[in-house]
């Protein structure tokens, strides 16, 4: 397993609330579309219920901040587009090899499937 080095946990730490206001400014936007949307108000209320409850346990609303779990959130953040490979810039060259790798086993592994 890959040992955390300090400058990628600080940068981390720095850059994921970051990356979450603009996740969930994404949100909000289709959120306005939803309910701006034609429909039943009750539809749209239900619907927007669903994708808060869904949307709120993503790594890119919520994250567990141990320094075990960068890794996985970064892994997390990557596959769910999130954020991009260039967005890993300023962290080291291992880290960022690694997690690029496993996200692109990643994803051809769920194609396969």
């Amino acid at each position: 397993m890959y040992q955390i080095k300090e400058q990628d946990w600080k940068l981390f730490r720095k850059k994921l609330p970051i990356w979450q206001e603009a996740h969930m400014d994404k949100l909000n936007q289709e959120y306005i579309r939803l309910l701006s949307g034609e429909g039943n108000a009750s539809d749209k209320f239900w619907e927007l219920e669903e994708r808060i409850r869904r949307d709120k346990i993503s790594v890119g609303v919520v994250a567990d901040m141990r320094r075990s779990q960068m890794y996985s959130n970064l892994i997390s953040l990557l596959l769910h587009e999130i954020i991009r490979e260039e967005d890993l810039d300023g962290f080291s060259e291992e880290l960022t090899e690694t997690i690029k790798y496993v996200a692109r086993q990643s994803r051809g592994f769920a194609q396969r499937i």
